[in-house]
């Protein structure tokens, strides 16, 4: 089920507790305020916060708190999962049985997040990717059997900020997620990278073919999202028999092209994202 980018968090009722505010913490952080969430209901925890950060203090919110603490309505962990096991026991003073814990920390499974927080805490293990720094993320949740209706809608309200939501229900499916949405905006920069190379090697100015490049994959990015026609009828809209494209395609989609180095890729990220996970 896919959920669609919500215009205002005015609405969110109790306490919201940010464990985590680098780059992918700092970016729901700004997404959430865009859309009318209180300062005054968000705590941060992070040992090294940015300025823009602190400068939100002086808007009412709760930076590295000291001394009691209340009890959240959703504690959100954007931490490095190498962090996972220093950082999540502290949590429990956050939470009680009606708590959300919203977690984004890449490779980390409910299993384990189960087993580092009180007992009965309703759990959502997502993944989102970095174009959420721009609004234009995708997240993927899912969630533990504690986990109620209502925490699946605040889950899909915070992430919604950041970009679009995907949901479902087989744990299992997370690692082939990450492995696509997570890392692949990587490769997107890499065609890009490899497209400017190939047209300096072409004879063009190096300036010139990244500029070239840059434009053509952001270019096309944005008309295969605002378009409702699917991505292999674009390709084919701008191949014409006997072309120039249709030349570059058969060298892109013959034995050993694009689509098994990518087949090959995503297996190898799976592979890896179930190692991480041990």
């Amino acid at each position: 089920m896919a959920i669609r980018n919500v215009k205002r968090l005015g609405e969110f009722r109790g306490a919201l507790v940010l464990v985590g505010a680098g780059k992918m913490g700092s970016a729901m952080l700004e997404g959430w305020l865009a859309r009318g969430l209180d300062p005054k209901k968000i705590t941060v925890v992070e040992p090294q916060p940015a300025k823009t950060v602190k400068a939100l203090a002086r808007r009412g919110l709760k930076l590295n708190p000291k001394g009691k603490v209340g009890v959240a309505t959703t504690v959100v962990v954007a931490v490095k999962p190498q962090s996972a096991s220093e950082a999540l026991p502290p949590l429990a003073k956050y939470i009680d049985k009606t708590t959300l814990v919203l977690s984004i920390m890449a490779g980390r499974t409910i299993g384990f997040l189960e087993k580092s927080l009180p007992a009965g805490t309703a759990i959502v293990r997502a993944m989102p990717n970095t174009p959420a720094a721009i609004g234009r993320g995708i997240s993927v949740a899912v969630a533990n059997a504690k986990t109620s209706k209502r925490q699946r809608k605040q889950a899909s309200y915070l992430l919604a900020a950041i970009g679009k939501v995907e949901w479902v229900s087989d744990e299992s499916l997370m690692d082939a997620v990450t492995a696509l949405s997570g890392s692949g905006p990587a490769y997107i920069f890499l065609l890009a990278e490899c497209m400017a190379r190939a047209g300096a090697a072409a004879g063009l100015p190096q300036e010139l073919a990244i500029r070239l490049a840059r434009e053509t994959v952001a270019g096309s990015a944005e008309l295969l999202h605002r378009s409702d026609v699917d991505a292999a009828t674009l390709r084919q809209n701008v191949t014409s028999p006997g072309g120039t494209t249709a030349a570059a395609l058969a060298v892109l989609m013959g034995p050993g092209g694009f689509d098994q180095l990518l087949t090959q890729a995503i297996a190898a990220a799976t592979r890896r994202s179930r190692d991480l996970a041990g």
